[in-house]
């Protein structure tokens, strides 16, 4: 994992503000919600239904990695098809616990570190 993945997606668990390169983190403390976002595309928002996450239309090795940053998700691409924790992924919004509800695997939710 690069560096500011792993940067970006501590500030993302830990609910703080993070910029680098490409690479944003903002906390809305009023909407108790944190987005990651890549070239400004919205990519993943930890909200009280949980952590959610999109390709926000863009394939590619650099969104995919970020992702990837989460404990809940395993992305890989077999024949320019994407899997999300091995079942066939469009890069549509999905939420990691229905996801994981619906594909027979528990995942913990993750709470807003707001204190």
């Amino acid at each position: 994992m690069r560096k500011i993945t792993a940067d970006a997606i501590r500030a993302f668990n830990g609910c703080r503000n993070f910029k680098r390169d490409n690479t944003e983190v903002i906390r809305f403390d009023d909407e108790r919600r944190t987005e990651l976002r890549l070239h400004g595309n919205l990519i993943a928002v930890m909200d009280k239904t949980g952590l959610n996450i999109s390709n926000a239309g863009w394939a590619t090795v650099t969104t995919k990695e970020r992702l990837n940053g989460f404990s809940q998700v395993g992305i890989y691409q077999t024949d320019y098809i994407w899997y999300l924790n091995g079942e066939e992924w469009g890069g549509e919004w999905v939420n990691m616990n229905e996801w994981a509800e619906k594909h027979g695997a528990r995942i913990s939710n993750h709470e807003l570190n707001y204190g």
